[in-house]
C-alpha cells in the first residue's frame, strides 16, 4: 500500500507566520546577504566571458522574468501610478549605478567591493539633508565623516594607486545614496511591490542601448551563470526589501555585514582573493558610521517635537 506523507509546506508557514516579526526579518535580511553576495561573486566569474554590461542587462530581463509570476499572481492593480515620471528618473539614475557597479566588481575583488558599497547609507544620510530637509547634529555629523574617513581607510589615496575598479564602486554608492532618496519621495504612495515592478522594467530597458553596444555571444556555459545571476538578484531584492517590511531597519541593519564575511569566503574559494586588514577595518568603520546613524534616525522617530541628534 502507498504511503502518502503529509505535505510539509502549510506547517513550514505557519510556523513561519507564527514567528516574531523582527525574527522574520532577521532571517530574510541573512538569507539576502547570501544571495547578494553568490551574485556579485557570479558577475565577477561571468565578467571575464561576457562585459559586465551586458551582464547588468542580462541579470535585469532575467529578474523581470522571475519577477513576472508574482506579479500575475498578485494582478496589476497596483502597478497604477501617478508618479510614472519619478519612477522613470529612479531607472535611469539606478542603472548608471549598476553598469558602474558591475564594471568594478569586474575588475576589484569581492569583499573591497563589498566594504566600499556599505558607503551608500552614508552617501543617502547627507543627501536626505541637502533633498529631503532632514536636520543632523554634531554626532551624527561625527558618524558621517567618520564613515566617509573609514572609505579612505580602505582606498588609501597617497599609499596605494586608487584603481579604477574601486572608484567606479564608490561612484555607484553616491547613485545609490540617491536612489534611496527618491525611493523614499515614491514609498509615500506606491508600494514595494510596485516600487520593485518599476525598478526591473526601467532597468532593462535602460540598460539595453549600453549592452548593445559591447555585445558579444555568451559561451554556452555563461548563460547558467547569467540566469542564476538575475533569479538571485531578483529573490535577494524581494527578501530585503521583505525584511525591512517585517521590522525597523535597526533591527537587521547589523546583518548587513554579512555581506563582507560571505564576500570574503566566497572570493577566496573562488578567485583566491585575500581581504587585506584595511579592507575589514574600514569596512567595520563604514558600517559603523552608517549603523549608527540609522539608529539615531530611530530614535529620533520615537521622540515628538525633538531635533536631529
Amino acid at each position: 500500500m502507498t504511503e502518502f506523507r503529509e505535505n510539509p509546506l502549510p506547517g513550514l508557514i505557519n510556523l513561519w507566520q507564527a514567528a516574531p516579526p523582527v525574527m522574520r526579518g532577521i532571517m530574510l535580511m541573512c538569507v539576502s546577504t547570501v544571495l547578494f553576495s553568490a551574485m556579485h561573486v557570479l558577475v565577477r566569474y561571468v565578467a571575464q566571458d561576457v562585459p559586465p554590461l551586458q551582464v547588468a542587462f542580462l541579470r535585469n530581463i532575467f529578474g523581470v522574468i522571475v519577477f513576472m509570476p508574482l506579479l500575475m499572481s498578485t494582478g496589476l492593480s497596483f502597478m497604477k501610478t501617478e508618479r510614472l515620471g519619478l519612477h522613470s528618473i529612479r531607472g535611469i539614475i539606478n542603472v548608471t549605478a549598476m553598469l558602474m557597479f558591475f564594471t568594478g566588481l569586474a575588475m576589484t575583488p569581492v569583499a573591497r567591493v563589498t566594504a566600499l558599497a556599505f558607503s551608500a547609507p552614508l552617501f543617502t544620510a547627507l543627501l536626505s539633508v541637502i533633498f529631503l530637509g532632514e536636520r543632523f547634529r554634531a554626532r551624527r555629523w561625527s558618524a558621517l565623516i567618520v564613515g566617509f574617513a573609514g572609505t579612505l581607510i580602505i582606498l588609501r589615496p597617497g599609499m596605494i594607486p586608487v584603481d579604477l575598479g574601486s572608484t567606479l564602486v564608490v561612484g555607484s554608492a553616491l547613485l545609490w545614496g540617491i536612489t534611496m532618496i527618491v525611493i523614499k519621495v515614491l514609498s509615500r504612495t506606491e508600494s514595494s511591490f510596485a516600487i520593485t515592478a518599476y525598478m526591473n522594467i526601467f532597468l532593462s530597458l535602460f540598460s539595453l542601448g549600453p549592452a548593445l553596444w559591447v555585445w558579444v555571444t555568451p559561451p554556452p556555459e555563461a548563460w547558467v551563470w547569467l540566469i542564476a545571476i538575475g533569479i538571485l538578484g531578483t529573490i535577494a531584492q524581494l527578501a530585503l526589501s521583505q525584511s525591512l517590511k517585517e521590522t525597523d531597519p535597526t533591527a537587521v541593519m547589523p546583518f548587513d555585514f554579512l555581506k563582507l564575511v560571505w564576500a570574503a569566503i566566497l572570493g577566496f574559494w573562488v578567485f583566491g582573493e585575500v581581504p587585506d586588514i584595511f579592507t575589514w577595518l574600514g569596512a567595520f568603520v563604514v558600517f559603523g558610521s552608517g549603523f549608527y546613524i540609522a539608529w539615531r534616525e530611530h530614535q529620533e522617530r520615537k521622540r515628538t517635537g525633538g531635533g536631529a541628534g
